[in-house]
């Protein structure tokens, strides 16, 4: 961590993330209980991340822009964009406006769509190679521990200011972001200016830009499917989350139905997996230093079929320990999966690669939330838990069973690690 917090640009680049995810969570937040508040339905509030996420589903869209523009000045407009776009909600005064709200959030995961590509593409030109490791896992880290605290942040800003304060506090930590976008060091080719032909680092064919002159999102399709490596992680990590979405409904039951406590319980809980989150984020660097991307994402999985078959023990001791245990878990797999992805997509592929495969985990994502919000009326919540343990394994298994991903190599094309610069060239390498 230290190696890479020397390099200014990973350091202002880590500052205006943190500040723009903090501003993130808390407005997150802060629009549900508005929501619930003002129509005391549940349902409405829950509806509120339904449009955030609905919006999320351009992605594939988000990363053609991403591959079409230099991503440093997308992402300024991008963040500038949804700095006035939260600003609307200042409009809004009672149940009458609550349509403005959605529409707020659907443009927000909108904007996100993009944001995400660009930002995963615009990191391996802002550290090595060697770094990138480094940087996605202090990234998750951040976040990790963004998590314990935005909860009283933005529950707190909203019942001290109300929503509208809120709402430019939000709006001010985007301007935040475009001015650490500003301030990086980093030159981008222009990608309008690219070759027609760009070859394959990793042995995946790759459309040229003439063959998808008509938007190019199918580039990102078809690259993703043919990279064994990136195939086989994206398959496993869709298919876990068909059945991780059932903790959101599940969670409850373990702490009223299980354990007997009230269902503010579960906020302790969470405090333990955020703490196992944060030691997760901080090992992830250092474990694929010694492993491969994939193995790292199989010990997650197995973290997590381990956590489940604890939290169906009726005992405060083991639902800790699970809590405890499934803490790293996200972060090891979106580590992985990110270091996989920029070390294995040619860079003018990756924001088109990151769309889509910020696509192929929302869909899943999107649909057992729903599906466990239903199952949990009728089915035992300890079956749900079993069933997200028994899919982990299965996902596991399956990604074992791909030759490429049970090697530990580094792709062709993605360079070993660069030396730390020293004061001259890391002046030189930051212009």
């Amino acid at each position: 961590m230290r190696s890479l917090l020397r390099l200014r640009n990973a350091r202002i680049y880590l500052i205006g993330d943190v500040v723009s995810s903090l501003g993130d969570y808390s407005l997150w937040l802060a629009m549900a209980i508005w929501m619930k508040e003002m129509t005391g339905s549940s349902a409405w509030a829950g509806l509120v991340m339904f449009c955030f996420a609905l919006g999320n589903l351009f992605s594939p869209l988000g990363g053609v822009a991403a591959d079409r523009f230099r991503r440093r000045p997308l992402l300024i407009t991008a963040n500038l964009m949804a700095a006035a776009l939260v600003l609307l909600l200042l409009l809004v005064h009672g149940r009458s406006m609550i349509w403005l709200v959605f529409t707020v959030m659907f443009g927000y995961g909108l904007i996100g769509s993009a944001m995400g590509p660009a930002q995963t593409a615009l990191l391996p030109a802002i550290v090595p190679a060697g770094l990138l490791a480094e940087a996605n896992a202090a990234q998750q880290t951040l976040v990790q521990g963004l998590r314990l605290v935005t909860p009283l942040i933005g529950a707190g800003l909203f019942v001290w200011l109300g929503a509208g304060p809120v709402a430019v506090i939000d709006a001010a930590t985007f301007c935040v972001a475009v001015g650490c976008l500003a301030a990086l060091r980093v030159t981008e080719p222009d990608p309008r200016g690219a070759p027609d032909e760009v070859s394959s680092a990793t042995g995946a064919e790759i459309p040229s830009p003439a063959e998808d002159s008509r938007g190019g999102s199918s580039a990102g399709f078809r690259y993703l499917a043919a990279e064994p490596v990136l195939r086989a992680i994206t398959i496993t990590l869709a298919l876990v989350l068909l059945t991780l979405g059932f903790t959101e409904s599940a969670g409850f039951s373990v702490v009223t139905a299980g354990l007997h406590r009230s269902a503010s319980f579960v906020g302790v809980l969470g405090t333990f997996q955020g703490a196992g989150a944060i030691a997760g984020g901080i090992l992830a660097a250092p474990l694929l230093k010694r492993t491969s991307e994939s193995r790292l994402v199989m010990a997650g999985l197995a973290l997590l079929a381990i956590a489940m078959v604890l939290l169906t023990v009726p005992n405060v001791f083991a639902n800790v320990a699970a809590m405890l245990i499934v803490g790293p878990v996200g972060p090891w797999l979106m580590v992985a999966a990110m270091t996989a992805l920029q070390t294995r997509t040619p860079a003018e592929l990756m924001g088109r690669v990151a769309g889509v495969f910020q696509l192929a985990l929302g869909i899943p994502q999107i649909a057992s939330i729903g599906l466990g919000a239903a199952l949990i009326a009728f089915v035992n919540y300890r079956v749900l838990l079993a069933a997200i343990a028994i899919v982990a394994v299965i996902a596991a298994s399956y990604l074992l069973s791909v030759p490429q991903a049970r090697r530990r190599d580094v792709p062709a094309g993605s360079g070993e690690p660069e030396p730390e610069p020293g004061p001259e060239t890391a002046a030189a390498s930051a212009q």
